[in-house]
């Protein structure tokens, strides 16, 4: 019996999925596994593997288009039989992308979790999944090497995280510098956006707007936090970053402060019991912020190697749904870009981000002269709709005991 493959919802915030290519056309034979589709979501773009076997009887939107949540994608069934019955149960699909690449004939993605992915390149003459291009490209791999898993040898984007260079490859991946061209007419170039773009602007947009918020700024003396980290790494089975010191600090403090650890419902505040950390990534299409689940009840070490894990696989577009939703409390760290302080946009539905500066020197006034200590500045963004001010800097106030004493959060 002919099966209806439905545009899965990959994130909580996702409305709609636009169809980046299909890698099947009408009449190819499928088999769970194979990569039907790259859908861009507003969180990334990802792969869509099948779970179905058949044929594939019938694609239901183009590539370049996109398509509502649980709309028809594609009918997957035995080669010949009658699915006309089944078309009358698809919702319209969501407007057409502004680019309308061809042809419709493509996979039917599963209902499912796909692998994170980036965006595809277009070289012709290798035959490859546009996914596969992209990340080869990427990661500076000639393509034109790898044999190829996929139906008729085609490589898809298992056959490059697979593959190995060879030793004396070790050249940079760095993006090749665009040529300045001299020219005595103005131009420009439009970007389109991506349903990436598009939903960190709605999003952050609507938490500006909607959310009053208001700054407390706090420095914090570092010299223990530094000591206690590269005493920490010393027997730690994973390095431990300060970024992970920060993690498990704000953790402990929303623990005693559970206004902060809240979200606005509109009707209601809802002060969640459970403490989820998101710690934003930069990505080179948006941003992504990976989530440290009950993150109050893991060591250091613990936190240390999930950050990794996390961090690596949004780098390489494998984050699944559920390590990128539910968080409580976000942290957004620019300290590694020698930003020294800034102010962040609260990322809904959470009451409240930290921001992270850098680490720098300062001289200070002691007793016995002045001397060199590490400081570095924080800044809380709250929701004053369900955070109040003395409650905020309460916080920060037991944040700060955390990270200026480090042995106080490991007991």
């Amino acid at each position: 019996m002919a099966e209806v493959i439905r545009m899965p919802r990959l994130s909580d915030t996702m409305t709609e999925g636009k169809i980046v290519s299909w890698n099947k056309k009408v009449g190819d034979k499928i088999k769970p596994g194979d990569v039907l589709a790259d859908v861009e979501t507003d969180k990334a773009t990802m792969e869509l593997e099948s779970y179905n076997e058949g044929v594939l009887l019938h694609i239901g939107v183009a590539a370049g288009n996109a398509v509502v949540v649980d709309g028809i994608l594609a009918i997957v069934g035995k080669e010949g039989e009658d699915f006309s019955a089944l078309l009358n149960d698809s919702p319209a699909p969501a407007a057409p992308a502004k680019e309308t690449p061809s042809n419709a004939s493509a996979p039917a993605p599963l209902s499912n979790a796909p692998v994170v992915s980036e965006n595809s390149s277009s070289d012709d003459r290798v035959k490859a999944s546009p996914l596969a291009k992209k990340i080869a490209a990427e990661k500076g791999i000639d393509i034109s090497k790898l044999s190829g898993s996929g139906d008729g040898g085609r490589v898809i984007k298992k056959d490059v995280d697979q593959y190995t260079p060879a030793a004396s490859s070790s050249k940079s991946t760095s993006a090749p510098v665009t040529p300045f061209t001299s020219s005595s007419v103005e131009s420009h170039t439009d970007i389109e956006l991506t349903t990436m773009r598009k939903t960190i602007a709605r999003r952050l947009s609507e938490s500006m707007y909607n959310a009053p918020h208001f700054y407390l700024t706090m420095e914090m003396n570092m010299d223990n936090a530094i000591a206690a980290r590269n005493a920490i790494n010393e027997v730690s089975p994973v390095k431990v970053s300060f970024n992970d010191m920060i993690i498990k600090a704000c953790a402990a403090a929303l623990r005693q402060h559970p206004d902060v650890n809240s979200s606005w419902m509109n009707d209601f505040i809802r002060r969640n019991h459970h403490i989820h950390i998101g710690s934003a990534v930069a990505m080179p299409d948006g941003l992504i912020v990976p989530v440290v689940k009950f993150a109050d009840q893991k060591s250091l070490s613990q936190i240390a190697a999930e950050t990794k894990s996390l961090y690596t696989k949004a780098k390489e577009k494998k984050l699944q749904p559920a390590e990128f939703s539910g968080n409580t409390f976000t942290i957004s760290n620019l300290g590694m870009m020698d930003i020294e302080q800034f102010t962040a946009i609260i990322n809904p539905p959470d009451s409240c981000i930290l921001a992270v500066g850098m680490i720098k020197e300062v001289v200070v006034k002691k007793a016995s002269g002045f001397d060199v200590t590490n400081v570095m500045k924080v800044t809380l963004s709250s929701d004053h709709r369900s955070v109040d001010g003395a409650v905020a800097a309460s916080f920060l106030q037991t944040l700060k005991k955390y990270i200026e004493n480090p042995v106080t959060m490991l007991v």
